[in-house]
């Protein structure tokens, strides 16, 4: 080996060791983007749930206090409703009569009774205070005070207020009970895994949540969204972690279950041959087809103009049936000449030798070919002193359509509906 290539094979040793180290720097980078991509969708969803749960939370202890507000001003209301009227009827009370025994009158000394003492009259006493239960106290000291505390409102004893995580259990306890009271059970089912299926989908035919299930991709090291495409291996492992059942299916299983029935060969019978007349406007179509069925079907049409697809069937000398279907040339007859292409067995191109080729002939060869169906060319018109059937066959070959006369595949014959030349 000589130096000048050891050298060379020494540079390009070293430069493909510079595009592997590249590479892998590259790669490595990818990597590290992606690990801090999920780690801050991570942190941006667990984010959200704690904002959700302490809104919540807040929610609920503004209605608590909303709540226990409206029935202490009940109260109060009742309260200084009641105390004028009791304050009334006690106004109304009349005042107990002293009743003095006839014993108790005094009376002078000479008519005192022997070993009679003087004692004076009772004074009347006064019914006992119900003592003031404690509630009562309370209220009526909150009245006094004119003014609520949030620790009064909420029902805090001793300073203590309900955690974060209580009010969870809280919440989690309430729709249990309203799920029926207990988890419900997991019913396994069997999911049918297209090629392709999106996470929404997905999570429908599993009947789970989407946010589980692009959860559980995240579990999986899976970046997706509710509308993201999985693959069809990705989505069995979301269908396995969920407890279901896998089946995957395929587009191209369809055809496993179509049947076909081989046709009997001594039933088959011969049809006749579709031929398609195709051709621009006024380039003598019909009046070859009405020279070959000895007709005058070009007479009847307005303008001398074909506007149907028309169909007719020509007996040969040997006795054979041909099919033809005259297409109308006009420019405004696009989708019936396409419609003539797809059903024809051959293509006859019809093109005027004084005309050349026009913006419908190039469209016939364009349907032509696109059907698939094998072409002639008939050059019509060559009873005519202007004509030039070799101008003809030089312009088709702008549009790849190579004929006999010049080296090509495709037969062409120089005809006349006039004279009957080449019918």
């Amino acid at each position: 080996m000589s130096p000048e290539e050891h050298a060379r094979r020494l540079k390009a040793l070293e430069f493909a060791q510079r595009n592997e180290e590249a590479r892998k720097k590259q790669e490595a980078e990818e990597t590290r983007r992606r690990a801090e991509e999920g780690e801050r969708r991570r942190k941006e969803l667990e984010d959200i749930a704690r904002r959700e749960a302490e809104e919540q939370v807040r929610r609920e202890r503004e209605e608590s206090a909303r709540e226990e507000a409206a029935r202490l001003e009940a109260a109060a209301r009742a309260r200084s409703t009641e105390e004028p009227a009791r304050r009334s009827r006690e106004a109304a009370r009349p005042a107990p009569i002293a009743v003095t025994r006839p014993d108790a009158i005094p009376v002078p000394d000479e008519d005192r009774p022997a070993r009679k003492s003087f004692r004076p009259a009772a004074a009347p006493t006064e019914a006992p205070k119900k003592a003031a239960t404690p509630r009562a106290k309370e209220t009526e000291d909150r009245r006094r005070s004119g003014k609520l505390t949030i620790e009064q409102l909420t029902g805090g004893e001793g300073g203590r207020t309900r955690s974060l995580a209580a009010m969870r259990r809280r919440q989690e306890r309430a729709k249990n009970k309203g799920a029926g009271g207990g988890e419900r059970e997991r019913v396994v089912r069997d999911v049918r895994i297209p090629d392709a299926i999106t996470v929404q989908e997905l999570a429908n035919r599993m009947a789970e949540r989407g946010a589980d299930v692009v959860k559980t991709l995240m579990k999986m090291g899976v970046m997706a969204t509710i509308n993201q495409t999985l693959d069809a291996d990705t989505a069995q492992l979301v269908v396995e972690e969920f407890g279901h059942k896998f089946l995957r299916v395929s587009e191209s299983d369809v055809e496993n279950v179509i049947v076909t029935d081989d046709d009997d060969a001594d039933a088959l019978r011969p049809r006749a041959p579709v031929v398609t007349v195709m051709g621009h406007v006024d380039h003598g179509k019909t009046s070859l087809l009405d020279a070959l069925r000895k007709t005058s079907v070009v007479s009847g049409e307005a303008g001398g103009i074909t506007q149907h697809i028309g169909a007719y069937q020509v007996t040969t000398a040997s006795g054979a049936a041909i099919t033809f279907l005259d297409t109308p040339g006009h420019a405004a007859f696009t989708s019936m000449r396409a419609r003539g292409a797809k059903v024809t067995d051959i293509v006859v191109l019809v093109v005027a030798a004084d005309d050349s080729v026009m913006p419908q002939t190039i469209e016939a060869i364009a349907h032509a070919k696109a059907a698939g169906a094998p072409m002639i060319v008939a050059i019509n018109k060559c009873d005519k002193p202007e004509a030039d059937p070799d101008r003809v066959r030089q312009n088709l070959l702008q549009y790849e359509v190579f004929v006999e006369k010049l080296g090509g595949d495709v037969l062409d014959v120089e005809v006349s509906a006039i004279t009957g030349k080449g019918l």
